[in-house]
């Protein structure tokens, strides 16, 4: 028994058993067929006579028509030129690859007025910032080692009395480096004053926002004695605030802010034991001056540490970064495979074609 698919035309002997799906394509097959092998295509039409003319009906009154097999029938097609081809896609070629990133189209760049606004505040540079700091620093130590000298000069001077230039050079060198300190002190204030309000007209205007704090006040809290003591480690805190970076920038806050409390309260007692003539107070007075010094010269390292807290981000980049983190819930167990379909039975046993 034949079965014919109708999908591949692949003829299959089905034996005694009918089948529904090509094994091949697993297309349907049509209804078997009872024929012998190859008696589906014997019949032939008979030619016709020669008595007839070109087109007539040929002659005869038995003549039947040519018998189609079991699951064929005659199908009427469109006359005329097979349809054109399809028209092939163009190959698109190989995927692109780049050795690096591609930049474009990565980076928007908006436009932010607050920021154009702001830039009369532009602040001093980075370098003239770091630059008039580490000089201060270089002038409070020689001034420290300067009084070193001088004390040791001192404790000379109880036993041997010293010459007229060196009594001279010592005592007024002091007094000039002093001055020199002063001037380079209040030089890094004005710095660091400008700096900050510089920086924190940046950071508000970068978030959106309007500094609370007027300029006159900024520089009043930072640039008037004692009373900056107490506000400008505020405003600093404030800007670290704004620029969500306190949580770094704490501690070195609170340690300069110390460290600065102890340094002028020990300049002040310096300046206020200088008038003494006795030369017991005058060496306790060089003394509480080096140590002056020293801590200006601390509190000087911090404030730069902090500032190179502050530089080492500008105020654009973003402080928070978001990265992907494995899910903490517990794993759990692989899901088993689900069973497929069971495949049907082969329709000749395995090492035999079943074609026809």
């Amino acid at each position: 028994m034949i079965q014919v698919c109708s999908a591949c035309g692949t003829r299959w002997n089905v034996r005694d058993r009918r089948r529904v799906w090509c094994p091949r394509c697993h297309g349907t097959l049509l209804a078997p067929s009872g024929l012998a092998l190859g008696a589906e295509w014997s019949a032939r039409p008979t030619a016709p006579s020669l008595g007839s003319g070109l087109g007539s009906p040929p002659s005869g009154g038995g003549h039947t028509p040519a018998r189609l097999p079991t699951g064929y029938r005659w199908i009427a097609v469109r006359p005329g030129a097979a349809p054109p081809p399809r028209r092939l896609r163009r190959p698109l070629g190989p995927t692109p690859r780049y050795g690096v990133i591609p930049r474009w189209g990565l980076i928007d760049d908006f436009e932010a007025p607050e920021l154009h606004t702001a830039g009369g505040r532009r602040g001093p540079s980075l370098a003239a910032v770091r630059t008039t700091l580490i000089a201060t620093m270089v002038v409070l130590g020689v001034a420290a080692l300067v009084h070193v000298v001088r004390y040791a000069l001192l404790i000379v001077n109880r036993s041997v009395l010293l010459n007229k230039v060196v009594a001279f050079t010592a005592t007024w060198l002091g007094v000039l480096v002093s001055v020199i300190v002063l001037f380079m002190v209040v030089a890094s204030a004005v710095v660091l004053t400008n700096w900050l309000i510089a920086r924190r007209a940046a950071a508000f205007a970068h978030h959106r926002r309007e500094d609370p704090r007027s300029v006159w006040a900024l520089r009043a809290g930072c640039l008037v004695p004692l009373v900056n003591l107490a506000w400008a480690p505020v405003f600093v805190i404030e800007l670290a605030d704004v620029e969500e970076r306190l949580k770094w920038l704490r501690r070195p806050i609170v340690v300069w802010w110390i460290v600065w409390i102890f340094s002028t309260a020990v300049s002040v007692f310096s300046i206020a034991t200088s008038f003494t003539q006795d030369s017991q107070g005058i060496a306790d007075n060089t003394v509480t001056t080096i140590v002056a010094y020293l801590l200006a010269l601390a509190a000087l390292l911090l404030a730069l540490k902090v500032f190179l807290g502050f530089e080492r981000r500008p105020v654009e980049r973003q402080v928070k970064r978001w990265v992907i983190v494995r899910d903490e819930v517990s794993p759990t167990p692989e899901k088993q495979p689900e069973p497929g379909p069971v495949p049907a039975a082969a329709v000749e046993s395995k090492g035999q074609n079943p074609a026809a």
